[in-house]
């Protein structure tokens, strides 16, 4: 029995069997592989928003469209705005300065007072 010991303590835990070897550090290198893939195809899957399927609230901003020229070429397509509404806000759009204040249109107005 006092020989063993000896020969365990003279030689280290690793006596009979050669140590760790290669795989000492390649292990520990495919885990961080894995986790390093899987993390890019969570971020990518997440930037390419609803192209691609699912896209989370990240997606949020494409689906209602690329640009608001875009929007407003759709508007006027549907007919929600007339042509001279169409170039007017078109103007403003490329001209890039913020919009003038709008006028109020009947559904901005407060309602009549009857009188009370």
């Amino acid at each position: 029995m006092l020989t063993a010991t000896t020969e365990v303590l003279a030689h280290g835990p690793q006596y009979g069997w050669g140590g760790p070897g290669p795989f000492f550090f390649i292990f520990p290198l495919l885990w961080f592989l894995l986790f390093a893939t899987v993390v890019f195809l969570i971020a990518r899957r997440a930037r390419r928003g609803a192209r691609g399927g699912w896209g989370g609230p990240w997606a949020a901003h494409t689906a209602a469209g690329a640009d608001p020229v875009t929007l407003l070429g759709h508007r006027f397509a549907r007919g929600e705005i007339d042509e001279a509404e169409y170039r007017s806000r078109l103007a403003v759009l490329r001209s890039g300065e913020p919009t003038p204040p709008a006028t109020p249109g009947p559904q901005d107005q407060p309602p009549a007072d009857d009188g009370r």
